[in-house]
C-alpha cells in the first residue's frame, strides 16, 4: 500500500494550455522555464520566491524594454520603451490599441496605432506609412473652426443644422428648411433653407459665381443703381456674353427682337401680324440647315432684287398661284406626279394648251380648239386636228374623205380603188414567193408570161402555141404540153 502511494506521489505534472495542448511536463522536485514564468514540479522546495515573482510579472505585464522570452500566444507585455501594452500573436508582440499621448509622433508605430498630439489636442492614426489626422480639423490654438452639427429649437420643433465656425465664431448655418430659432442666435434672427450668413459680420460671397439659382428671392425687382443689391427673384441672363436658357422666352411687346450690331434683323408684331425683317439696304436674308453635316441654304431672299431662291425639293399643299412667267433655266425635264394638269382654271372658255418655242411663227403648239371642240397641233401658224378613234371607218368606199381607215372585226377594209406605185420585184423564180411586198397588176401579168420559163411575146391572137392558151372551151386530148397554161374565157 505504501509503495502504491509513493508511486502516485512521484507522478510528473503535465501543464496544458487553454486549448488543451500540452506546454511542458514538469518532473517532481524541478523548475521548468519553458515559458516566461517559472513552473514548479511536485515537492520542489523553495518555490515561494519564484511563485511570488510570477505574480509580480503578471501584475506588471512583464514591463521591460525587452520582450519576454518564450512567450505564449496571447501573452501581454508592456513595452517600457514605447510605453505601450502589447500582445503576442504567435509571431511577434503587437500593440493592443488605444492612443498614445505625446508632443511628438511615437517611434516604431504599427498600422492602426492612435496618437494624441498633446500640443494641438488632435488625434492621428498610423496607416502603416504615416500618421493621418483623424480630428478635429483645427488645433487647440485655432479654436473651433469648420462644420459642426447642431440642433436648434424652434416653434416647429428641433431643427438639425450644420454650422460653419471660424475661430470659434459661427459664420454661416446650413439648413434644409426655413425657421426662426426659439433661442436667440447671434447674427441669425431667421435661418433660411440653404446657407444663411451671419448678419453681424457683414459676410458676403466674394469671387466669381458661375451659376446661381436665385438672387434675393424676397424681391422680384432689379436694382436701379450699381450700388444696390441685384434682386432678380429668379434665373437671369447675361447681357454681355453668350448665355443659355431652358425655359420659354416671352417678350411682351410688339417691338419684339432686334439682332445684329447694326440691328439688321427684327421680329415684330403689328395688329397680331408678325414681320421678320432684314432692315439693311440691299442685304440678303437666308435660311440655312445642316444636311448631314453640310450647311445648305434652302431659302434665300435677295435684298437687291427681291428675288426668292429655293434650293431642294419643294412641296406645296394647296394652290400655287403665279403672276408672271414661269421660267426654268435648267435643262432637266420637269416631272409632275399628278395625273392631270388643268389649264385656264376659273377663266372664260378659250383655246388652251402647250407652246414649244421654235424658230417658226407662233412656235409649235398642241392645244384644244374651243370653236371646233377638237385637239389641234401644228407649227408655224399651220394647225390640223388630231385624229380620234371615233373618226375611224372601215368602209372607205361609203365614207369618202371623212376619216381614216381601220379594219373590221374580221380584219377587212373597203376602199373604192388603190393606186400602188411599183413595189417589190417581178416574180421570176420559185424563191420569189418569200417576198411579202404587194405586187402590181403589171408584175402579175409579167409573171404569167414567165410561166413557161421564158418570156412570151404576145402577138394579139387568142392563143400562143406551146405556152399559153386562152380559149372558150377546155383543152382536148393532144392539145398543149407540160407547163402550158390554158385559160377558159366566156364566149
Amino acid at each position: 500500500m505504501w509503495l502504491e502511494d509513493y508511486k502516485y506521489k512521484q507522478m510528473a505534472y503535465i501543464i496544458n494550455k487553454t486549448d488543451g495542448t500540452a506546454v511542458t511536463t514538469i518532473t517532481d522536485g524541478t523548475v521548468d522555464n519553458t515559458t516566461s514564468l517559472q513552473l514548479f514540479g511536485k515537492s520542489f522546495s523553495g518555490f515561494g520566491e519564484g511563485l511570488n515573482e510570477n505574480l509580480v510579472k503578471l501584475l506588471e505585464n512583464a514591463a521591460s524594454t525587452a520582450a519576454p522570452t518564450a512567450p505564449l500566444k496571447g501573452e501581454l507585455w508592456f513595452d517600457t520603451t514605447t510605453n505601450q501594452l502589447k500582445v503576442y500573436d504567435g509571431t511577434s508582440f503587437k500593440p493592443t490599441g488605444g492612443a498614445k499621448t505625446s508632443s511628438t509622433q511615437p517611434t516604431s508605430p504599427s498600422a492602426g496605432d492612435l496618437w494624441h498630439d498633446s500640443v494641438n489636442d488632435q488625434v492621428y492614426v498610423y496607416t502603416g506609412s504615416a500618421f493621418l489626422l483623424v480630428g478635429p480639423v483645427y488645433t487647440s490654438g485655432q479654436t473651433l473652426s469648420g462644420w459642426k452639427i447642431e440642433t436648434l429649437a424652434s416653434s416647429g420643433g428641433n431643427k438639425v443644422v450644420s454650422s460653419m465656425y471660424v475661430g470659434n465664431v459661427r459664420v454661416a448655418i446650413l439648413s434644409k428648411e426655413t425657421f426662426t430659432p426659439s433661442a436667440s442666435q447671434s447674427g441669425f434672427a431667421e435661418i433660411r433653407a440653404g446657407l444663411t450668413l451671419n448678419s453681424t459680420l457683414g459676410a458676403v460671397f466674394e469671387g466669381s459665381s458661375t451659376q446661381a439659382a436665385t438672387l434675393d428671392t424676397t424681391d422680384t425687382t432689379n436694382a436701379t443703381s450699381p450700388g444696390e443689391a441685384l434682386q432678380g427673384g429668379a434665373n437671369f441672363l447675361r447681357s454681355n456674353t453668350s448665355d443659355t436658357m431652358s425655359g420659354a422666352l416671352t417678350i411682351d411687346n410688339d417691338t419684339g427682337i432686334i439682332v445684329g450690331d447694326a440691328q439688321e434683323l427684327t421680329i415684330s408684331v403689328s395688329s397680331n401680324d408678325v414681320t421678320v425683317a432684314q432692315t439693311s439696304q440691299d442685304k440678303d436674308l437666308s435660311f440655312t440647315i445642316n444636311d448631314g453635316g453640310v450647311t445648305k441654304t434652302p431659302i434665300a431672299l435677295t435684298g437687291a432684287t427681291g428675288a426668292i431662291g429655293l434650293t431642294g425639293d419643294v412641296t406645296v399643299t394647296g394652290n400655287l398661284t403665279i403672276t408672271g412667267e414661269f421660267e426654268n433655266s435648267s435643262s432637266e425635264i420637269n416631272i409632275v406626279n399628278d395625273a392631270f394638269l388643268k389649264l385656264n382654271t376659273g377663266n372664260s372658255e378659250a383655246d388652251s394648251g402647250i407652246i414649244v418655242e421654235t424658230s417658226d411663227t407662233d412656235d409649235a403648239r398642241l392645244f384644244y380648239d374651243v370653236s371646233e371642240n377638237r385637239w389641234t397641233a401644228g407649227e408655224g401658224a399651220t394647225y390640223s386636228h388630231l385624229i380620234r378613234d371615233t373618226d375611224a371607218v372601215s368602209d372607205g368606199d361609203a365614207n369618202k374623205n371623212s376619216g381614216f381607215l381601220r379594219t373590221t372585226a374580221a380584219g377587212l377594209i373597203t376602199v373604192t380603188n388603190v393606186n400602188l406605185a411599183a413595189v417589190g420585184t417581178d416574180i421570176t423564180s420559185s424563191t420569189s414567193e418569200s417576198s411579202v411586198a404587194v405586187t402590181t397588176t403589171g408584175q402579175v401579168a409579167k409573171s404569167l408570161k414567165l410561166w413557161g420559163g421564158s418570156t412570151i411575146t404576145d402577138d394579139g391572137s387568142n392563143s400562143i402555141a406551146g405556152n399559153r392558151y386562152v380559149e372558150t372551151s377546155a383543152p382536148t386530148s393532144g392539145q398543149g404540153a407540160d407547163g402550158d397554161i390554158w385559160f377558159v374565157r366566156e364566149a
